[in-house]
């Protein structure tokens, strides 16, 4: 018990890079294009998006994109913000500790890989090809 005094739970600046290193790891031809959307990492979902989802509680959004999917841009669409992937620090915590079975970089790598493919507009198929989670 006495391994955990001293520690802390990684920061938003930890789960940050966790991100940018799945965006890292994508295969070539979606790298470049990912590494335009923004990363966002917050400790909870702002209020806005949970009422938006009808979200009663906060644990229960680890991710999500903000923004128009690459297969519905059209030059004639008013930006108004980039592209963005929000994660949420504490309930990626909270699944993390739950799960049990994965690493915490494997979780946020499954987060980020499932926001990107709305990003991208992939398929499930698309999504299994990247995203090795259920191997």
């Amino acid at each position: 018990m006495n391994d955990w005094l001293g520690r802390t739970a990684p920061d938003l600046y930890t789960i940050e890079q966790m991100a940018r290193a799945t965006v890292s790891d994508l295969p070539a031809q979606f790298a470049t294009p990912a590494r335009a959307v923004m990363i966002r990492i917050e400790d909870f979902p702002p209020e806005d998006f949970l009422d938006e989802m009808n979200i009663e509680n906060p644990f229960e959004l680890t991710g999500l994109y903000d923004g128009i999917p690459l297969t519905e841009k059209s030059v004639m669409d008013v930006v108004d913000r980039p592209d963005t992937i929000w994660l949420f620090r504490r309930p990626i915590l909270d699944e993390w500790a739950e799960r049990g079975n994965v690493s915490l970089g494997q979780l946020v790598a499954h987060i980020m890989v499932h926001e990107l493919a709305h990003h991208f507009g992939w398929s499930d198929e698309d999504i299994a090809e990247i995203d090795r989670w259920w191997e």
